[in-house]
């Protein structure tokens, strides 16, 4: 029998809430107890020193992109999952946007194939909608269902076709899988690359409205109303979107939403001087719109903070705005980021845990987000007072597009842990 305490640290646990002092008993890889801080358990064969520190669940990011099968220059699930545990986590979902296309039970099975021998963070698959992401016949959802999916997305690539969207919402309900939307009408987004405002055409480059975003999830709403199933709303860019889902929840309807850190951290002044590492889909928006994603985090209209970890090779990058990748790293500096909102507009401690760790866990129905005994022993220990400068050449992925480079961030993740097994761990948290 093995056995762990996690002593003197704060536990932050929303599935059974939980906030106080406590010691963490991980026993034989789940969790076995939560006592009283400094409590005499008898003595463990090893003990962690998280005085200071947040013990959390395992945070969960819900849509990431590990590129491989077909673009392993970018990321690998190797890699990918390296850097999700030194950021703290322990689970990911993928999206199918790969080479082939996840869109089979094979490539299922080959992600799932990778992950176990890469033994760091979880991953869950994602299934395509459609087959090769055309957007014109459903992928076999069925039998990647039993492959283990745990949802399906075309992300990336809108599904403009309403009536696939409605068969994908009906079709889906059978399996109890969420529909992972990302939502761009394109024919109003046109060739934009940046939010249309007045700094694009200062810039000269095209820009997306707004509305592009805003007339996908209203028509997606309609169709859920009328169909079922569940949908879940991906990257949440626009005060319009963040009212469109608050009263689809308000009517009671099964749809949930995510919001990345760079959505509610930067502005579109991000992409001033043609700043290639500040292009994402959708485009980084105004302030208005940053403090409504805010606010939709705080009232609980978006229930999950998710990355979006969107690897790219440099030479992807390093070229003129219009024909850039979209999509920055997210995995190594989404943690502080989102910490930051407690302080910067007094979200609490908890329900940010919650966004990356129980709520995440329930859209997608997985067992973990919690600190329950009996539940496998996925925890993350927070220093919150840690600080440090972003340095994109120490980063675990791949890639090193991020917006944030040099920026001074606050609190880390040092010690990550999968199943009992310590993945990840700095040098501040001792072991006695």
């Amino acid at each position: 029998m093995s056995e762990t305490i996690i002593r003197g640290g704060t536990v932050v646990d929303p599935a059974n809430g939980i906030h106080g002092r406590h010691d963490v008993v991980v026993r034989d890889g789940v969790i076995a107890a939560l006592l009283r801080a400094d409590a005499d358990d008898g003595g463990a064969a090893e003990s962690i020193d998280a005085s200071g520190c947040l013990v959390v669940p395992g945070l969960i990011d819900i849509h990431v992109h590990l590129r491989e099968p077909g673009y392993e220059y970018k990321e690998t699930v190797e890699s990918g999952t390296r850097a999700a545990v030194a950021g703290g986590f322990t689970s990911v979902a993928c999206m199918a946007n790969t080479n082939p296309v996840n869109d089979s039970a094979a490539v299922t099975d080959y992600i799932r194939e990778r992950a176990a021998a890469a033994a760091l963070a979880r991953v869950f698959p994602i299934g395509a909608v459609s087959k090769g992401l055309k957007g014109e016949e459903l992928a076999e959802i069925g039998e990647m269902q039993r492959a283990g999916i745990v949802a399906v997305s075309d992300d990336g690539m809108p599904i403009m076709n309403g009536g696939l969207m409605r068969r994908a919402l009906e079709y889906t309900s059978m399996f109890g899988l969420p529909v992972i939307v990302h939502e761009e009408e394109r024919t109003i987004a046109g060739e934009g690359v940046m939010n249309e405002g007045t700094l694009s055409l200062r810039l000269g480059l095209k820009g997306v409205h707004a509305a592009a975003e805003e007339a996908m999830i209203a028509r997606d709403i309609a169709l859920l109303e009328r169909t079922g199933g569940r949908l879940h709303i991906a990257h949440l860019s626009t005060a319009g979107s963040v009212d469109l889902v608050r009263a689809a929840k308000q009517r009671g309807l099964a749809v949930s939403a995510e919001a990345s850190p760079h959505h509610f951290s930067l502005t579109e002044d991000a992409v001033d001087g043609y700043n290639t590492n500040a292009k994402m889909n959708p485009p980084l928006r105004t302030a208005c719109d940053v403090e409504a994603v805010r606010r939709g985090l705080h009232d609980g209209t978006i229930e999950v903070i998710a990355t979006d970890h969107a690897p790219h090779h440099r030479d992807e990058k390093e070229v003129e705005f219009d024909v850039a990748a979209n999509g920055i790293v997210g995995l190594e500096t989404a943690l502080p980021l989102a910490l930051r909102l407690t302080e910067e507009c007094g979200i609490p401690l908890a329900t940010i845990v919650a966004a990356m760790t129980v709520n995440p866990a329930r859209i997608l129905r997985l067992p973990h987000g919690t600190l329950s005994a009996g539940a496998a022993a996925d925890i993350t220990v927070i220093d919150p007072a840690r600080r440090w400068t972003v340095e994109a050449a120490r980063f675990k992925s791949k890639s090193r597009n991020t917006p944030f480079e040099g920026m001074q961030m606050q609190g880390q993740a040092v010690l990550t842990m999968v199943g009992g097994r310590i993945v990840w761990r700095a040098d501040a948290v001792g072991g006695a």
